[in-house]
């Protein structure tokens, strides 16, 4: 595996809080990896440092096998913090910053024009960028950094203040990127997001790693124990179904836990038995539910709760 960026024992703090602490991190050539966690938990800073923004207080960070400032024409950044040049006019300020990025005039406005198309932002070209709303200034800042071809692209929370249907059409287009076979690292805090598309994460909590891995084999860590029933009989209960622990009615379904002694696909079948079923079948575990899981290992159930009210409200 060919690492492109390389976090090694990595600690930064800030007077007496510690916000990133002995990190190590590896995100392979051409994967897309989440970097992801709640607010407050490390990403940002740790994102900083590995863009030479901040140095950490020790071990060793190399973008390409250098420093990002070495090789910043190949990097492409979205920053946390939103920010435009906001007299500038869209065109002349995606171009300005493609230029700054080393690509040629040549074929430059026509480029623009294209991308501008592909985010759903056609006439926008001539528009001073404080014209635009918040999401379209959100969308001409992420076109700034993948405007010129770099072969890493790190993106800040690059879903954040986007409504649905714009946080899915930048969600197409990170994809994209990565099947052409860009190294893309980004963090966020709706974990739902990473889940439809990445094929790698890292967890972080309180400057932590907690998780790290192909999201596959993360999942595959964690032993399915709910089963998720659509009954034909809204009102059916299954509480004395032999292996069920508890039920609770969540997102128009019957999510039944299964209890800790009791085979998953032996409650299944019972359940199944147990009256007519639009559908039924064990949950895999959802980012959120792993997340949490890990918080309540390691900090508690209060924590837990909390992690949950912040990531289903953002």
């Amino acid at each position: 595996m060919t690492s492109v960026i390389s976090v090694r024992d990595v600690s930064k703090s800030f007077g007496p809080t510690r916000a990133v602490i002995d990190l190590d991190l590896e995100v392979p050539r051409g994967s897309l990896c989440g970097f992801l966690g709640p607010n407050g938990a490390g990403k940002s800073t740790t994102i900083r440092m590995i863009m030479s923004i901040f140095h950490a207080d020790r071990g060793a960070i190399d973008v390409l096998g250098t420093s990002a400032l070495n090789a910043k024409d190949r990097i492409g950044y979205l920053p946390e913090e939103r920010g435009v040049y906001r007299k500038m006019r869209v065109g002349a300020f995606i171009e300005y910053i493609a230029r700054l990025k080393g690509l040629p005039r040549k074929g430059l406005r026509s480029r623009v024009e294209q991308w501008l198309e592909r985010v759903e932002l056609p006439d926008a070209r001539q528009k001073r960028c404080e014209e635009l709303s918040k999401g379209m200034q959100q969308k001409v800042q992420f076109l700034s950094a993948i405007i010129h071809d770099p072969e890493v692209i790190i993106l800040d929370e690059p879903f954040s203040g986007l409504d649905p249907v714009n946080a899915q059409l930048i969600g197409s287009i990170i994809e994209e990127l990565r099947v052409e076979g860009r190294t893309i690292l980004f963090s966020t805090h709706v974990l739902p997001q990473a889940e439809r598309i990445c094929d790698r994460i890292v967890m972080i909590d309180q400057g932590i790693k907690v998780l790290d891995g192909p999201i596959d084999e993360i999942r595959a860590q964690f032993d399915p124990r709910v089963i998720k029933v659509d009954p034909v009989e809204p009102d059916h209960r299954y509480d004395d179904v032999v292996g069920v622990a508890g039920v609770e009615s969540r997102d128009g379904h019957l999510h039944l836990r299964i209890a800790d002694d009791a085979q998953p696909t032996d409650v299944l079948s019972a359940v199944v038995a147990h009256g007519p079923v639009r559908s039924a079948c064990i949950a895999q575990p959802t980012l959120d539910e792993i997340f949490i899981e890990q918080v309540f290992r390691s900090r508690g159930s209060d924590a837990a709760a909390e992690t949950r009210e912040e990531l289903t409200h953002g």
